[in-house]
């Protein structure tokens, strides 16, 4: 069963018109929404399902600049920055606590590449990661029955509460003059003179110059609608979470199979910590190409598999006109099965590691669908085929993280303001210009 995201009530009315349209009410969508309201902007927010229905309320809860691909480095510390803010911000309870996470590493290998993104990366952005003693490592994290070689640890990284955050986000938008729907599909968009001129929903038709796709995993199929190629394909992540239990254990930990973050409820979030699913569909043949430098790099975390996923994607409309009913209709919420034997080996596991989570009864398992590119870094980025058409999606797993920098850099570059970082790195166009971008670190 999938964790349900707190409730959030839809504004009632379509608006005629609007500056901005928003398509998807995950964590980039409302974050985005937010800060455009804030700047006397009139948005529009449309999301098929419910607010952080899908993967922003389904990931791990990690936000973390630590292991990060140093393209992303500069948009995860603006996050955390973001994120230590953002209770105040919206005056509601996103989660958010700096309590650290900790890597514990088990092999020579492991030392010698974490101490290489150390000194290539981590270093010349000033994070406070360091590498840790076995020592050390047993100081924080308690009642092993084991010692681990050694550890990275970063201090200032921390955690959020995925259902929680983007409904509170999307509150506060809606405080600084946002109009949010729920239930409400986006079929595509109109243009006049080769721009864009509104969005057909399936309610009806707004004026807008302007839209911002924030769609996730549904993003490369709503763009090919429009003849906008995005090279985007979903990895299945499995998570689990625990009763609430006093374990002693405030850091968020990470060694071998298993990865465990304490929740605000007082359980723990758990998942396997290597290894995800790629459910081969008919997209998976049309980008392999495109994704083989991801195989490469991760062969051992990656499954590949064949399933009901590939008939219930072939059955899905890749073309619409916008008097049809969208594949955003037919599916309002992506609620993938879990892979059970993975939750159960990173609960062994964990448990073998500390014996205290022995025992400690998993109450919820669930799955979501994260929008993975070729080289693992997001699109936040005008679509220049479209003029006024916005992209920011295929976050790689990361998007919860980052996501408050990743939203605030949409704005900025849909008002033209200056950019909170560097948008070269998340441009669309690598995908089209020859750079063949690629995966530049596993970590």
């Amino acid at each position: 069963m999938a964790p349900k995201p707190d409730p959030f009530d839809s504004d009632p009315d379509l608006p005629a018109r609007a500056d901005v349209v928003i398509i998807g009410g995950g964590i980039i969508g409302v974050v985005a929404a937010l800060e455009l309201a804030e700047r006397g902007i009139s948005v529009l927010l449309c999301e098929k399902g419910l607010i952080g229905g899908e993967q922003s309320s389904r990931n791990w809860g990690w936000c973390r600049k630590m292991g990060r691909d140093p393209r992303e480095i500069p948009l995860a510390v603006e996050s955390l920055r973001l994120w230590g803010e953002m209770n105040a911000r919206v005056g509601a309870e996103t989660g958010f606590r700096a309590s650290g996470i900790l890597y514990l590493l088990n092999t020579q290998a492991e030392v010698a590449s974490y101490t290489a993104w150390l000194e290539q990366h981590a270093r010349p952005h000033g994070l406070d990661s360091r590498l840790l003693t076995a020592d050390e490592v047993a100081e924080l994290a308690p009642g092993a029955r084991r010692q681990w070689l050694a550890g990275l640890y970063t201090p200032s990284d921390g955690r959020a509460e995925p259902t929680m955050a983007a409904p509170a986000i999307a509150e506060a938008a809606r405080r600084a003059g946002a109009t949010i729907l729920t239930g409400t599909a986006v079929r595509g968009v109109e243009k006049e003179a080769g721009r864009i001129s509104g969005v057909v929903t399936e309610r009806g038709r707004v004026a807008c110059s302007t839209v911002l796709l924030a769609g996730g995993a549904w993003s490369r199929r709503f763009l090919f609608n429009m003849g906008v190629h995005l090279p985007q394909l979903g990895v299945v992540s499995s998570v689990q979470r625990t009763a609430p239990v006093d374990l002693g254990h405030e850091r968020t930990l990470a060694g071998g199979q298993f990865a465990a973050r304490k929740r605000l409820d007082g359980g723990y979030t758990i998942a396997h910590n290597h290894i995800s699913v790629a459910d081969i569909v008919p997209d998976s043949f049309r980008l392999m190409a495109s994704f083989l430098p991801v195989f490469r790099l991760d062969w051992q975390g990656i499954r590949l598999r064949l399933g009901q996923r590939f008939i219930d994607e072939a059955r899905l409309k890749r073309r619409w006109a916008l008097d049809e009913v969208s594949p955003f209709e037919t599916v309002r919420v992506l609620d993938p099965a879990p892979v059970q034997k993975y939750l159960e080996a990173a609960s062994d596991e964990l448990a073998r590691a500390f014996p205290a989570f022995a025992g400690v009864p998993v109450v919820e398992r669930w799955a979501g669908l994260i929008d993975a590119t070729p080289d693992t870094v997001p699109v936040i980025s005008p679509i220049d085929a479209v003029p006024g058409l916005f992209v920011a999606t295929g976050f790689s797993g990361h998007g919860f993280g980052v996501g408050p920098a990743g939203g605030r850099l949409a704005a900025d570059l849909i008002t033209g303001a200056t950019p909170l970082v560097d948008p070269a790195p998340f441009r669309h166009g690598r995908f089209l210009d020859g750079t063949r971008p690629r995966p530049v670190t596993g970590l």
